[in-house]
């Protein structure tokens, strides 16, 4: 199971959306990638910040969007646990 965070440089609901996922991840023992979608059009991924750009932050699980503009707390804590 892989949880990706897709946040921008600077966006605040990015940055709470890290601290709600930083905390929820080391509860469950699960970790997880960020990627900073400008960064990764920078280097060769603008299909990243095209698809999912306009309503960051983007939680993933397993390269599906989760969730978006916050962490939906209950229904990843549910969708991680039986993957644990």
């Amino acid at each position: 199971m892989t949880v990706e965070l897709l946040t921008r440089a600077g966006c605040q609901a990015c940055a709470a959306a890290r601290a709600d996922l930083t905390r929820i991840c080391a509860e469950l023992g699960v970790e997880f990638t960020e990627v900073d979608v400008d960064r990764a059009a920078d280097e060769g991924r603008p299909d990243v910040r095209a698809e999912f750009g306009d309503r960051l932050p983007v939680v993933l699980l397993d390269g599906d969007e989760h969730s978006y503009w916050e962490v939906d707390e209950p229904r990843l804590r549910a969708d991680l646990a039986p993957r644990r």
